[in-house]
């Protein structure tokens, strides 16, 4: 089975005259020609030129890519694997890239003062605006929404971190709270739940013992919010839920 150079420029998504400078060059001869002197590629020649484009999407320079496929030693598995690794650190270094240009994107659209780099100092690999079109779209009327984003907007580096620092003690602290056994109804419990409600007033909004209530609920029925706090420890957003209801009606709500 032989194919024309029509067919393979096709195939292989280059133009006829890229594959006419292959074989000018000596980097891919097709290994037949028709009667009338038109060129014609075997499967092997389509196994070479895969190899070719891979290297030149590397980056590797065409007469080098030459020295590596004429190598009489080299093994063809050999250049598979290597191709394989190079391209695997490729695309972890253009998802990360990508991620990187996300992040600036997401910060300038909600006004934050950090650059990309910051923002991966602070929030390692959690996006904290990552639901912030769907946030808009259920709260975008509210006062608390409006406050949140004017308070946002203000913070630099340094707050984050501290907002961060603050989240991470809360959380080992609640951890360890669970640990003993400490019921939702407990002291202890109530407390760390009116910490965790003075947090959202400080840093956000003002936060009622009524609309913490709600949010303790959602922490519950939203997956993903479930799945932040259960993160800390297993059966935690349950036991805030619980905790925030008790502490709201310790305060008379």
């Amino acid at each position: 089975m032989s194919y024309s150079v029509g067919q393979v420029a096709g195939f292989a998504g280059v133009t006829v005259r890229t594959l006419h400078h292959y074989d000018g060059i000596g980097l891919l001869a097709p290994s037949e020609r028709s009667h009338a002197g038109h060129r014609r590629y075997s499967d092997a020649d389509l196994d070479r030129l895969q190899q070719i484009l891979f290297y030149r999407e590397l980056g590797f320079p065409l007469d080098e890519v030459a020295v590596l496929l004429d190598d009489p030693d080299a093994d063809p598995r050999a250049h598979l694997r290597r191709q394989h690794e190079l391209l695997t650190a490729r695309i972890e270094k253009l998802q990360k890239m990508a991620a990187a240009v996300e992040h600036a994107m997401e910060a300038r659209k909600m006004g934050i003062n950090l650059t990309p780099e910051e923002r991966f100092e602070v929030f390692g690999d959690k996006d904290p605006e990552q639901y912030a079109e769907e946030a808009e779209q259920r709260w975008g009327g509210t006062e608390e929404y409006a406050e949140s984003q004017r308070r946002a907007a203000r913070y630099t580096k340094d707050d984050w971190k501290r907002m961060q620092a603050e989240v991470a003690s809360w959380g080992e602290r609640f951890d360890a709270l669970m640990a003993t056994g400490e019921p939702p109804t407990g002291e202890a419990a109530m407390d760390l739940a009116e910490e965790h409600r003075q947090h959202i007033c400080r840093w956000f909004y003002e936060c009622s013992y009524e609309l913490h209530q709600c949010l303790g609920g959602m922490y519950v029925s939203d997956e993903r919010f479930k799945a932040y706090y259960d993160s800390m420890r297993p059966g935690l957003a349950e036991h805030l839920r619980e905790a925030i209801t008790a502490n709201a009606a310790r305060h008379a709500v």
